[in-house]
């Protein structure tokens, strides 16, 4: 008869239960690529837009520099070049020092989708990517 009494206490008791829920956020730093100083001058590079990919994979940036008021140039595993055309009103001089990309859960960065950050604050949607190729 104790043995009854016991289990039915257990069963008595109230159930708990929790959850626990775990978020990351990945945040990509790109960091502008310095130019070297040469002994000779080296010819200026004319570079000419094509037509960018809508997207490219956040892994394969190497680099940036700020290239004009309104884009910025990335550089490519590989040895591609891509213009970032930035929104109208975005000025790129606040990406000298560098900026910061959100890693979409994709693993990509897409033109009128995504935005980048500068360290300062700002942040800019990019409007579009172009594929730079030398000048003929």
């Amino acid at each position: 008869m104790l043995v009854l009494l016991a289990s039915a206490s257990v069963a008595q008791r109230p159930v708990m239960l929790a959850q626990v829920q775990v978020e990351q956020k990945k945040i990509v730093r790109i960091r502008p690529i310095q130019q070297q100083a040469q002994t000779v001058p080296a010819q200026r590079i004319r570079w000419e837009e094509k037509r960018g990919p809508k997207c490219l994979q956040v892994s394969t940036l190497a680099g940036a520099t700020v290239s004009s008021p309104d884009s910025i140039d990335l550089y490519v595993r590989g040895g591609q070049r891509l213009r970032a055309k930035l929104e109208k009103g975005c000025p790129s001089i606040e990406f000298y020092s560098g900026f910061y990309m959100k890693r979409s859960l994709d693993g990509r960065v897409c033109q009128g989708r995504d935005q980048i950050h500068s360290r300062s604050g700002g942040e800019c949607k990019i409007e579009k990517f172009r594929t730079l190729v030398v000048a003929k």
